[in-house]
Order: structure tokens, then C-alpha cells, then sequence
């Protein structure tokens, strides 16, 4: 009789179970993560050593952590800025208008996802040591490592913010122009409050992927060390604590910024309704 109770219950929560074991799954190593972030370790971070938050007070403890992550920061920030404008011009003339070879846009737009990381940063690094001696900023570095994030984040910020643009109802549009309003106010004052989500959502995707980006960086980063590139060479004998909290407190802001964009949506859902 027990036994048929529990089965009946399993199969009641058959889902939820299946979503609380994907979870654990998801969060197993962020927990590693935030634990040996307090790890009081001296070099190596691979074996607990007993509690301290030293480490979270001195986030720069271990040598160059923190001047690569200033890179890495940079980087993202300016590789974000650039694709997130050109991925949504982009977005909004494929979304909105019919041209001449838009089928085939369409198709060039989705190449960069779709080609593997090995052949895009062997290919870019072919071409930046051709093109070296006719124009300096194309020698491995901070500028090429930025080329090759915009070049990869344009796609999945035209993707997202297309996304956005076929779901607007197109009524909303045409009762601000009853209202007397012009194409440049309707734009202004409808069409981008409602993208904005979709732009912002875009845009914190394209920083994390270049943030976290090895193997194109890898090949076109020259000198110059970015957090990625710190995480693999340090984790050979031992990955300093320092990176265990810079890791967690990446996560903290990105959650915080997801919660915080999910509670304003909310709000202003119910102030429309």
C-alpha cells in the first residue's frame, strides 16, 4: 500500500522532481564556486582549508587577477556597446522591412553561431597577421580580441532583439499615429519602450559571452591576458581563491541585474493594466 502511495506521488511530481535534479545539477559548481571562495588556501585552491574572508577583502590578492579582469571588463563593455547598437539596427531592418537578399542575410546573420569557436579564431588570426603591417591595430591584442567579441555577439544581439520586434502588436504603432503622432515619435515614444527589454536582454548576453570567451580570445589575444585566459593558465598548479570570488560576484551582479530587470517588467505590467 506504501509503495503505491509513493508511486502515486511520483508520478504527481514527476516534473518537479526532474526540475529540482536539473537545478542541483546547474548550481553544483557555483556552489564549489562561492564555497572555496572562502577558502583560507595559500596557492593551491583544490583542498579546504578552513574558513576566512580574507579573500573577499583582498579581491586582488593574487598576481595580475585583477589587471586581467580589468581587461576582460573593457573588452566586454566595448565589444557590448558596439555589437548591441549594430546587432539592433540590424534586427529592425530584417524585422521590419523587405529587401533584396534578406534571405541570405538572414543566413549570414546565423553563420557566426553556428561556426565552430576553432575555426573563427584560427580564421580571424589569419586574417589579422595578413592585414598586421597595413593596419597596426590589427596586431594580436586588446583591438582584435574586440573585433572578434563584436563579430560573434552581432548574431545572438539580432537574434534576441528580432525576437522582440515580431512579437510587438503592431496596433499599438498605429493607434499612436491616430493620435497624431509621427514616424520619428511613435519610434521615440512606442516601439523602442517596448523593444528596450528585448535590447537590454541582448546586450547583457553579448557581455556575457564575451566575457567568458577562451578560445577566439586564445588565439587573437597576443600579449595581452584577459580573466578566461588567467582562469586557464593559473588552474594547472592551482586556482588562487581570489578567482573563486571574482567568479561568485560576477554571478551575484548578473542575478541581481536578471531580478532586478524581472521586478521592473512586473511593475510596469501592473501599472499598464
Amino acid at each position: 500500500m506504501n509503495q503505491n502511495k509513493f508511486a502515486r506521488w511520483v508520478s504527481r511530481n514527476l516534473i518537479k522532481i526532474y526540475a529540482t535534479l536539473g537545478f542541483i545539477y546547474l548550481f553544483i559548481p557555483i556552489g564549489y564556486t562561492f564555497l572555496f571562495s572562502f577558502n583560507n588556501s595559500l596557492k593551491s585552491n583544490l583542498i579546504w582549508r578552513g574558513f576566512t574572508l580574507s579573500n573577499w577583502s583582498n579581491p586582488c590578492g593574487a598576481p595580475d587577477v585583477c589587471n586581467a579582469l580589468g581587461n576582460s571588463l573593457k573588452i566586454g563593455l566595448l565589444a557590448t556597446l558596439i555589437s548591441t547598437i549594430l546587432g539592433t539596427l540590424i534586427a529592425f531592418a530584417i524585422g521590419r522591412y523587405s529587401f533584396r537578399g534578406k534571405t541570405l542575410v538572414n543566413i549570414l546573420i546565423f553563420l557566426p553561431m553556428a561556426t565552430p569557436e576553432v575555426v573563427m579564431g584560427a580564421s580571424l588570426l589569419t586574417l589579422f597577421l595578413n592585414y598586421a603591417n597595413l593596419l597596426p591595430f590589427f596586431t594580436p591584442g586588446f583591438w582584435t580580441i574586440v573585433i572578434a567579441h563584436i563579430m560573434f555577439s552581432i548574431s545572438f544581439v539580432v537574434v534576441t532583439v528580432k525576437a522582440r520586434i515580431a512579437s510587438l502588436d503592431p496596433r499599438l504603432e498605429q493607434a499612436a499615429m491616430d493620435l497624431y503622432a509621427d514616424e520619428k515619435q511613435t519610434f521615440l515614444k512606442v516601439t523602442l519602450p517596448l523593444v528596450a527589454p528585448g535590447i537590454a536582454g541582448a546586450a547583457l548576453l553579448a557581455f556575457s559571452l564575451s566575457f567568458d570567451d577562451f578560445i577566439i580570445t586564445n588565439f587573437n589575444s597576443g600579449s595581452i591576458n584577459t580573466f578566461p585566459k588567467f582562469i586557464y593558465t593559473t588552474a594547472q598548479r592551482g586556482l588562487p581563491p581570489q578567482a573563486n570570488v571574482i567568479g561568485a560576484s560576477m554571478f551575484l551582479i548578473a542575478m541581481f541585474i536578471v531580478l532586478g530587470s524581472q521586478f521592473i517588467s512586473r511593475r510596469r505590467e501592473k501599472a499598464y493594466s
